[in-house]
């Protein structure tokens, strides 16, 4: 990629003809023609079928297709949604994960997945965050371009979505995310170019949302001048099912696709007639459905699929996202985690989550699993194995072994008071040698179309925990939850806490082998967990009113924000523990090239396991006063290691992964100077250390009449110039001679505004200076 990012499009398809189609023909091409199907155009073109999928496919039965018919869709394999995928940091695992979405897509007969959603969590009150990857735009694009690359490795197309600002529910067909343009650059439009430019998506989805006060479905800007100018973008732009609110301003905008379809054909052959749309716009549009059809004659074609190895995927899938947060005994015993028949030989498994699963979201992604784990069932399957026995409320008995389980309910999943509920799971507590309370949201309250008020767990759980830990040594927390959840008021209370998110159709079952040791835990945190609510950045701010939402915070999203101002937070971005140890040594740092560099370091597996560490890669900048956040991700590696096993490292970084985005250069900008490379387990658990310098870009703005008298000075050609054209006048004598204080005042001044001052400087002799130090410094 170079500097400026406009050299690295990929090649273009071949333009597809459009001269054989009749006006009306062509302008069918820019609308589907039912929810899920495109339009067909008899011996040109058939109809191509879209489907849900960012975590698993929603096919509807042809009959009874509908945008609202959530439930009602053709079983597939529900792997974990991108909360929980994001955080096993493992792109491989992603792109595995969408080779299986795309052969079941093709048994499906599915054209296209709308998936994956690569919104950055600003805050976690974001209804649909369950849905997205991370906090950090680096993650999100490296893990959006593996699941795309899995999902086109076998010719189904992806669909990149929602392009883009799109960071609420809230209001989001008409609210403006209102960001300047440095933000957007940096945190909101990241990942899309990473994606675009590496996995080269066949589709991309507007949102719905305005940016800026444009829809982002008729925003020329963000469709036509970075999608495809810079970027270099050459597939099929469709809107999010309704996002449309003029088709014509859409098409020339550059949206090719309405979905689904309103009707209003009529309206773009009307413009064409009438002059109001040049032909040659319809012509382009439809062209790109075309091409997207020939793209799509290419994919390989499956009847089915094998449900047992997809829903092993998912099983390893969620085993590698779960985060173990906290594993320390509130006694000081050392780690209660995993489970050991030996010392926990009577388990009490608590809580209706373990036998009634949440595992996926609200909305338009939910889908119909080939079947579901629930973690009682896999708990008992696997104590089993280790040799145990169940006493579960219905006075179930087996042959006497090592390990008892115990269930009880504990609490009504719609947040109801329930006193005998909770009085069962107090003395199961009481009996047990380690009770595993599993915690969370209910379904009704994270969804697509509506935001959380809060995040702190139903109040009728917490204070379960609390009685539980009254009567309990060892309390294990198991969090089932789509997006963050507050555990700085209760976390005091356990000595475990795994966040299992939403884990998919397999989550029961990874979280049995995950407690019973027969994996380490291996995910780690996408998004910072802060002590409360309002430390978030985005707090003043989210979700806005009157029609608007101002990103005020600006770059300062999650660890950005928390780790520049050294906030307090619950556990830190990237943080996550295992059942071993990793050191990190003999990092080295250097320069490669022009504003490249390698950095490599040495992870060692010092404790009795195997287990997965991710090493991650931070650049540092350190300021008096920041300018930019202190530090941001660049880099990262999940590697597996045997006890004693070391393996190195490596990373790149290029000029791109130290700059900014200028604004009034219109361009990523590099500045001279020094920077540190950070290497570690989290963003606030950096073990290694080196610094690094860059000469930066060698781009000097050119001086105005409108740049400072101190911008003057300090441009090389500035003080030439001045002296040149001014030799001995007033203006300089002036300036040898001020008072250092009102020359500090005076080097903030542009200098054309001398000219009010009366010693030589008038627009002519400042016309005359800038012509100089363009020659001199051309």
């Amino acid at each position: 990629m170079t500097q400026n990012g406009r050299e690295a499009s990929a090649p273009r398809p071949a333009p597809e003809e459009t001269s054989g189609l009749s006006l009306t023909e062509k302008a069918s091409l820019t609308s589907g023609s039912t929810t899920w199907n495109t339009t067909a155009v008899p011996g040109t073109v058939r109809a191509l079928t879209l489907s849900d999928g960012p975590h698993g496919i929603r096919r509807q039965p042809e009959s009874t297709g509908d945008a609202l018919g959530i439930h009602n869709s053709l079983p597939a394999t529900c792997f974990p949604p991108a909360v929980a995928l994001g955080s096993s940091w493992d792109p491989e695992l992603a792109r595995r994960v969408g080779t299986a979405l795309a052969r079941e897509a093709s048994a499906l007969g599915v054209d296209v997945v709308l998936g994956p959603g690569v919104n950055i969590k600003r805050s976690p009150l974001c209804g649909r965050n369950f849905e997205y990857f991370s906090e950090d735009p680096h993650l999100t694009g490296v893990l959006g371009a593996a699941v795309v690359t899995g999902i086109q490795s076998l010719g189904v197309g992806a669909c990149v979505k929602h392009f883009a600002a799109n960071n609420q529910e809230t209001d989001r067909m008409r609210v403006s995310a209102d960001v300047d343009e440095q933000t957007l650059r940096e945190i909101y439009l990241p990942a899309f170019e990473r994606i675009v430019r590496e996995a080269r998506p066949y589709t991309v989805m507007c949102s719905y949302n305005r940016i800026n006060g444009v829809y982002a479905s008729q925003n020329r800007w963000l469709l036509t001048d970075v999608l495809r100018g810079e970027w270099g973008f050459d597939g099929l732009v469709m809107s999010d099912w309704g996002a449309v609110n003029d088709r014509v301003a859409a098409l020339e905008a550059g949206l090719d696709l309405e979905m689904p379809p309103t009707g209003t054909d009529g309206e773009i052959v009307e413009a064409v007639r009438s002059g109001r749309l040049p032909e040659e716009v319809l012509d382009r549009a439809a062209g790109r459905l075309l091409a997207l059809a020939r793209r799509l004659e290419d994919r390989q074609r499956f009847d089915g699929w094998d449900a047992d190895a997809h829903h092993e995927l998912a099983r390893e899938a969620a085993r590698a996202s779960a985060v173990l947060l906290k594993n320390d005994d509130v006694r000081g015993e050392g780690p209660v985690l995993p489970l050991d028949p030996a010392a926990h030989r009577r388990v009490a498994v608590l809580g209706e989550l373990a036998r009634t699963p949440r595992y996926q979201g609200g909305g338009s992604s939910h889908v119909v699993p080939t079947r579901l784990d629930n973690a009682w069932d896999a708990l008992v399957s696997a104590a089993g194995r280790a040799g145990g026995q169940v006493a579960g409320r219905t006075g179930e008995q087996a042959r006497e072994q090592a390990t008892t389980l115990t269930f009880a309910a504990g609490y009504r999943l719609d947040g109801a008071p329930d006193a005998e509920l909770e009085r069962e799971a107090v003395a199961a507590a009481a009996e047990a040698d380690v009770a595993l309370l599993f915690l969370g949201l209910p379904d009704a309250a994270e969804s697509e179309g509506y935001d959380r008020t809060t995040i702190d767990l139903p109040a009728v759980q917490v204070a379960l925990l609390h009685r539980v830990a009254e009567v309990c040594p060892r309390v294990v927390v198991v969090l089932s939850n789509g997006s963050v959840v507050s555990v700085a008021e209760w976390q005091d209370a356990a000595s475990a806490i795994l966040e299992g998110w939403l884990l998919g159709q397999a989550g029961g079952s990874a979280l049995a082998d995950l407690l019973f040791g027969a994996h380490s835990p291996s995910g780690r945190l996408t998004e910072t967990i802060p002590n409360r609510l309002a430390d978030v950045p985005s707090h003043l701010h989210f979700p806005g009113a009157d029609g608007h939402v101002v990103y005020g915070e600006g770059r300062y999203v999650g660890y950005r924000h928390h780790d520049t101002l050294g906030t307090g937070v619950a556990y830190p971005f990237g943080h996550g523990l295992t059942y071993s140890r990793f050191e990190y040594s003999d990092l080295d740092a250097r320069e490669t090239g022009a504003n490249e560099w390698s950095v490599e370091v040495t992870v060692t597996n010092t404790g009795e396991r195997f287990a997965h560490e991710v090493v991650q890669l931070y650049v540092a900048f350190e300021e008096e006063r920041p300018s930019r956040p202190r530090h941001e991700l660049r880099g990262f590696a999940k590697v597996g290691l045997e006890p004693g096993a070391a393996e190195r490292v490596r990373f790149t970084l290029a000029g791109r992964d130290i700059a900014q985005w200028s604004v009034s250069r219109k361009d990523w900008r590099i500045d001279p100077g020094s920077f540190t490379v950070e290497v570690g387990a989290s963003s606030r658990d950096i073990r290694l250390r080196a610094g690094l310098t860059t000469p930066g870009d060698g781009y000097l703005a050119p001086l105005t009449g409108m740049s400072t008298l101190g911008e003057w000075l300090a441009h090389p050609a500035g003080s030439p110039a001045l002296r040149k054209v001014l030799g001995d006048s007033p203006a300089v004598a002036a300036l040898d001679r001020v008072d250092p204080a009102l020359l500090g005042m005076a080097l903030g001044f542009p200098l054309i505004k001398f000219s009010t001052f009366g010693i030589g400087l008038t627009p002519e002799v400042v016309d005359r200076l800038v012509a100089t130090a363009a020659e001199l410094h051309p």
